[in-house]
């Protein structure tokens, strides 16, 4: 008889882990026990040496699906009076677990929702150990049901049995119910009052009529419409104030997609997930007649699929209410726009009293229910790239999952950028991403901020040693990081944006050497307090220095040059000796354009690759407004995506850029070039080919200066699919290795991860 007291970290509460523990000891024919505590899940067992010597090996290599096991640890134990394998109460402490992210409804589940002789036929809140919410109802650690949303609904005696059962699939499934016990929804006017009718019908009849609804979600609200209903989806864009930019659609299943979108393999694999992201795909013909109004001008959708059970229900009742799971992939004819409900860039709603004043005036109806969400979490944005992906937004169901760090240090916590905000805790050896909290512009998501902050440390019991913050000094992220570091008597360090942007690649790959950095973004405050945002950096941990920029351009009216694509275009043409032409080509406005950068007036200048992307836009007439952001460099990469779709990648422009002797890196070339262009899409794929040329040129020639082989990559212009394959291409072809983001976005969601990772390292001895 041996004995092993064996512990087991990661993601391994609320995810089955006990049962699946139990079931191997079973089979194995070993004694003891097995319970969750505050640092994971703690086993002793004895038996047979060979047999616990197996239970080790299929800890980590059976373990259930949802659960992420970090580390497997086992220590000889002497052995005790017990004859049987048993699951033991939880026991509290400091917690160095993780909560998972929320997940969609598994296919066990998804069964029984549509059984009519199941008891939990139709059940809005149908989950198991396998799916359903995990983040958004968990108040702290140990994830037990008395520290849920679902605490102020007891079990009756039919969902206590599957509960107390070790065999059955909901064994401890702290989010589990029935109709007998678990929350009710509710369907409510504009004025609360409550509908009559079946909540779920009677939805879909006011959908289908070209109403607006807002139907409670796992991490908060959503506004949804008939994505074919052209007069709803006006009447939408006209109340959440958002002209142009795009919604993303959900529909119940991928057959659904086909005769519109294009699928690929690795797209279906990610809307198929538990996960259940946004995944951006490319349109067929004859989608912007089907879908009029959802993205306007663009020919990429974001689509996701249905997650929860109420979302299921609505497309199941459209479907009239077959029996059975096969209609699930049968296409279906219900397509709804499903957008954050959100006013004015403000969080997500989360519960009913607050959607129905916030939402005031926007939704003409409520699907609501009574499990209350603890924590807002927006959807997921992501793009699929060869056989992976690169996340626009990570947020629900990808977050806040743990990146393991290649070394131990203080806790540390990071407010992040002002825009895309997320921020970062880190403890012990790794590093926790929050779900994405927003633009810092209003109070509403500075307050959300502030939430989050407290929500991360409560969740994982730090009480951080030190904070990471921004270097602007005006940002309300770094204020609130201020007054946090103050108020706790910690110390504070700042770090520059563009070097946070290399240090969240390099956060997450574990790499602790040195690195090139190219950061290319909008904008960011430079260590010389000029606006940086085209960057070539050498990295080393907490040390950043700048090798190299982009020639700095004008910005003819400061920040609304970041609107206004034509005003850039008009400093490219000063530029380059054309500044006569401005007041031809864009009239009284241009008049006085024109006189502010002949006297340098209200023209600061900045180094972003975000400005050159409007500039181009600009000078090929492709958008002179930008109605949202980014707008004028989406467009820049369709119609070059148009040209290449045909033609394949043209040649780079001959002696289209110029690298001078201080490492700048001059595109006035190209960009003079683009003026007048007579085809606009090939005019924008050279510029697409001849931009990748010029990067893969300045960074080899830093490579060759430098020694260092290693790039990192960072910035939103990056979410550039064109940019970001042409010259992952390039790179490769000269032998460099390339670090880029795959668990964080390339952009500002990712500014906290690498706040922490310098601030870890600026620590070290």
């Amino acid at each position: 008889m041996a004995a092993r007291l064996i512990r087991v970290t990661g993601i391994v509460q609320g995810v089955g882990f006990r049962p699946f523990v139990w079931r191997l000891a079973q089979t194995l024919q070993l004694a003891g026990w097995v319970r969750n505590d505050a640092l994971g899940v703690e086993i002793f067992a004895q038996g047979a040496a060979p047999a616990l010597v197996e239970l080790l090996a299929r800890l980590r290599s059976e373990a259930p699906v949802l659960s992420q096991v970090e580390q497997v640890t086992a220590q000889d134990a002497e052995p005790e009076a017990c004859t049987a394998f048993t699951i033991r109460d939880s026991r509290p402490g400091q917690a160095m677990t993780a909560i998972g992210p929320d997940v969609g409804t598994c296919p066990d589940c998804l069964g029984e929702l549509f059984d009519p002789l199941n008891r939990r036929s139709r059940h809005a809140f149908i989950t198991c150990t396998h799916c359903g919410p995990r983040f958004t109802v968990t108040r702290s650690l140990p994830y037990d049901r008395p520290q849920t949303s679902l605490a102020p609904f007891p079990l009756c005696p039919s969902c206590e049995r599957e509960y107390t059962d070790p065999s059955d699939r909901r064994f401890h499934a702290e989010t589990t119910c029935c109709p007998a016990c678990g929350p009710r929804l509710s369907l409510v006017d504009a004025q609360g009052q409550m509908l009559a009718g079946d909540p779920i019908a009677a939805t879909l009849a006011l959908l289908q009529s070209g109403s607006i609804v807002a139907i409670k979600g796992l991490g908060g609200f959503h506004l949804a419409c008939d994505a074919r209903n052209g007069q709803a989806l006006a009447r939408l864009r006209r109340r959440k104030n958002r002209e142009a930019k795009p919604f993303a659609l959900m529909l119940a299943n991928v057959a659904s997609l086909l005769p519109l979108l294009r699928v690929s393999a690795t797209e279906q694999a990610l809307l198929e997930g538990r996960e259940r992201p946004i995944v951006l795909l490319r349109t067929r013909s004859g989608a912007d007649a089907d879908f009029p109004g959802v993205a306007p001008g663009l020919f990429d959708l974001g689509v996701m699929l249905a997650c929860t059970p109420i979302q299921h229900l609505l497309f199941h009742e459209a479907a009239g209410r077959p029996a059975g799971t096969d209609w699930l992939v049968v296409a279906q004819t219900l397509a709804l726009v499903m957008t954050s409900a959100n006013p004015g860039g403000e969080p997500i709603v989360r519960d009913g009293t607050e959607a129905r004043t916030r939402l005031a005036g926007i939704a003409e109806a409520f699907l609501d229910h009574d499990r209350a969400i603890v924590a807002r979490c927006d959807d997921s944005v992501l793009r699929a790239q060869g056989k992976g992906f690169h996340f626009i937004r990570r947020s629900r169901g990808y977050a806040p999952v743990a990146m393991a760090l290649p070394m131990a240090g203080p806790s540390v916590l990071a407010f992040g950028a002002h825009l895309k905000n997320s921020v970062c805790v880190t403890r012990r050896d790794q590093a926790f991403l929050s779900p994405f909290v927003g633009d810092l512009d209003n109070a509403a998501t500075c307050d959300f901020l502030d939430e989050t902050v407290q929500r991360m440390l409560t969740l994982l019991d730090v009480a951080p040693e030190v904070v990471a913050h921004d270097l602007h000094p005006d940002d309300y992220s770094t204020r609130a990081a201020v007054e946090f570091a103050q108020r706790h008597g910690l110390p504070m360090v700042a770090v520059q944006h563009h070097h946070a942007h290399i240090a969240a690649v390099c956060a997450e790959h574990g790499h602790a050497g040195p690195v090139l950095g190219l950061a290319l973004d909008g904008v960011g405050l430079g260590s010389d307090g000029q606006a940086w945002g085209g960057e070539l950096l050498h990295v080393m941990g907490a040390r950043c220095e700048r090798l190299g920029h982009l020639r700095p351009l004008a910005l003819p009216g400061g920040d609304r040059a970041a609107r206004e694509p034509w005003r850039m275009a008009a400093a490219v043409l000063r530029e380059v000796g054309r500044g006569a032409e401005i007041e031809k080509r864009f009239g009284q406005e241009g008049r006085t354009i024109a006189s502010m950068l002949a006297k340098n007036l209200h023209c600061p200048r900045s180094s972003s690759l975000g400005r050159v992307f409007d500039a181009a836009a600009g000078l090929l007439g492709l958008c002179s407004h930008m109605q949202y952001e980014a707008q004028a460099a989406m467009l820049l990469e369709q119609a070059a995506s148009r040209h290449i779709d045909l033609h394949g990648w043209p040649e780079p422009l001959a002696q289209g850029w110029v690298i001078d002797g201080q490492n700048c890196l001059d595109l006035l070339t190209l960009l003079a070039s683009l003026d007048g262009a007579p085809d606009v899409d090939r005019a924008a794929a050279v510029f697409h080919a001849t931009l990748a040329a010029a990067l893969s040129d300045w960074v080899n020639q830093a490579a060759v200066a430098t020694g260092v082989k290693t790039l990192s990559w960072g910035g939103g212009c990056f979410l550039n699919s064109l940019l970001s394959s042409g010259l992952q291409l390039n790179l490769e072809q000269c032998g460099l290795k390339l670090l880029r983001p795959v668990r964080s976005p390339p952009g500002d969601g990712a500014i906290a991860l690498g706040q922490a990772w310098v601030a870890m390292n600026q620590q070290e001895p």
